[in-house]
Formats: C-alpha cells, structure tokens, sequence
C-alpha cells in the first residue's frame, strides 16, 4: 500500500535494521474486499549517558549514564479502495515511553493522526496531523539516527495537527507537494490573542529522482507562531546509492536572520551509510553557521546489528557542538545511545 511518502522512501538503513520506516514489519489484522487494517510498532530501550555538562542557564547538570526509552511507538494503517485508481486511508500513531517516566500515564504522544485520498493519476491529498512534508521530501535523507544527529529541519516543521498536504504522482521522476498550516485563536479571550487571528504557514517544493539519485528542494514560511523566526527557510538535499553497500548524501539548509526573533543560519551536511550483512554503519557531518553567534561543527555515527527481521542492538555517538554551550562550557562529552529494538 502507498500510504505515505516516507514509505517509498525506505533506504537500505531501513531494510538492514528491519524498520527504520515502522511499517516494515507492520502486520495485517484485516483485509478484505479492498479494504486492509494494518499495526505495527516498535519497543525500543537503550542507555544513553554523555552530552551537555550545563544547560541552557549555565548551570552544571548530571551527564552520567541511565537507561531511557527510544521513542517507542504503537499504530495502525487504514484503507479502503473506493474505485480502481482511487483509495481512501488514514493513519492513527501513538508514542509511549516504555520506563518509569511514565508507566502510570501510557501513551504520551499523538504522532500521526491523519486521513486523506490517494490516486495514482492525481496524486494525494491528506489532512491532519503528519510528518512535515517538507521533512518527508527533502531533509529526510539525513534521518538516520534513532535519537540525536540529523541538524536539518525535522518531523514538526510548521506541521502535526491542522495541516493540509498534497502531492503529486511521480511524473518523469518528479514529484511536487504543498502544505498549509493554521494556527487559530479560536476560543481565546482579547487579552489572550496575539492581535493576528488566525495564521496560514505554507511549504512547498519538488523532489526529482533518476536511478540512484534523489534531490529534494523545499521552502517553508516558518511563522513566529509554530516556532520559527518569521523567515523563509530553504533547503536542498540529494542522496545518492553508489553501490548496493554505499549511499551517500550532501545538502544545505538556510534561513535569514530576524531583526527581532534573531535564528539566522546556514548548514550544510555530507553523511555516508555503509551496509555490509547483518551491520549497518552511518557517519554524518554538519558546518553550521549561525548569524551573530558562533559558529560549530556537529557529528553523528552509529553502528546497528541486525539479529534478525525483527530485532536489532545499536549504539550511536553525536555531538552537537552548539556554540550556547561551548560559551559556557558544555559539550565536553559527547552524547551516547546503546540499545536494542523490537519491531512488530
């Protein structure tokens, strides 16, 4: 079933740790007539010990060692075929924390909870709460780490919960998408009101494959109201499989700098993933210049051990390096995760 983008764009980390994409070993509870009810999910605990020594106020904070949930998750994956070219879907995704964090609350988290039309001659048009998409068309090559290690934008970017996206089929290897987001003040009293009413923050861009090469370009308008700085921000990303063992990618991400909400920067990443049987090893570097602030390089590696389809152990390193933290300074270790999965 093609759901969803990221779906048709499992790489080779993916398919050697059995599910990266969570709907690798997703399992069918029902399907009939064309219609097919799918869940899947993942327990994930590991130990992570390392990274900053103060925080963000300068004060000294305990790095040492201690066993955390690597963001664990439960779904499920709907359609129904309404004609030959056309499918109706949704997707429903929680996330728990599987520790002592929060065994007396459960779930913590909605991550997806979306529906939308699918054709293979329109292309697709869903509403809801998803994954950026421009995350899903450009950044997501460099989404390799279960924790720490990608610098480009992410999952939330001016996304997840009141979106719209669209996105068309792919047509002489190009693919384009839109995406809008409202933040509303429906419901909030004068005094509570930011004096904008409701506020649109749009994306969009094209992603273009050939063979082994995929390049993304995407542009989104990071309002102040979802987090952002109120500039455009900018990307372009390309990975590229050279061998059935090596993919690499290289990209770029900017945004000006605001007068009053500051956030000027530019990044550029190079990263490299190597699959050789069972083992998986990835390394990516980062440059990232920032705009009246200091300037830093960040790392990530990781090496993942496939035990069989369903069960992988893995151990990642990253370093941000953020020039907040080297001021005052943090950063002298650097941050480690080591653990296990189970996917279903």
């Amino acid at each position: 079933m093609k759901r969803s983008v990221k779906a048709v764009m499992v790489t080779a980390v993916a398919m050697a740790l059995g599910g990266v994409g969570s709907s690798v070993n997703a399992a069918t509870l029902y399907e009939e007539e064309g219609t097919q009810l799918d869940v899947y999910g993942r327990i994930a605990m590991g130990v992570a010990g390392g990274g900053p020594e103060v925080n963000a106020a300068g004060q000294e904070v305990n790095n040492s060692a201690e066993f955390v949930d690597v963001y664990s998750r439960l779904g499920f994956r709907m359609s129904q075929r309404i004609n030959s070219d056309i499918s109706a879907f949704g997707r429903l995704e929680w996330r728990f924390t599987g520790d002592e964090h929060n065994t007396a609350q459960g779930f913590n988290e909605i991550r997806q909870s979306y529906l939308g039309l699918e054709s293979e001659r329109y292309g697709t048009l869903q509403a809801g709460n998803f994954d950026s998409l421009y995350y899903q068309f450009v950044s997501v090559p460099f989404d390799v780490y279960l924790d720490r290690g990608l610098e480009f934008s992410s999952t939330g970017l001016q996304s997840r919960g009141d979106s719209i996206g669209y996105y068309t089929p792919v047509l002489n290897g190009v693919t384009a998408f839109v995406q809008v987001k409202q933040y509303s003040e429906r419901g909030l009293t004068d005094a509570e009101q930011q004096n904008e009413g409701s506020v649109v923050a749009a994306q969009g861009g094209v992603r273009y494959q050939h063979g082994p090469l995929s390049v993304g370009v995407g542009a989104v308008e990071d309002v102040v109201r979802g987090g952002g700085n109120g500039e455009m921000l900018y990307g372009v990303v390309g990975s590229y499989q050279a061998t059935d063992s090596i993919s690499a990618r290289l990209g770029t991400e900017w945004q000006e700098q605001n007068a009053q909400y500051g956030g000027g920067y530019e990044t550029v990443g190079l990263g490299a993933t190597y699959v050789t049987g069972p083992w998986v090893f990835t390394a990516d570097y980062y440059r990232i210049n920032r705009d009246n602030q200091g300037n830093s390089n960040a790392w990530a590696a990781g090496g993942y051990y496939k035990l069989s389809s369903a069960f992988n152990v893995f151990i990642e390193l990253a370093d941000s390096d953020a020039p907040g933290l080297a001021q005052r300074g943090g950063l002298k270790d650097a941050y480690w995760l080591t653990g296990a999965r189970y996917h279903f």
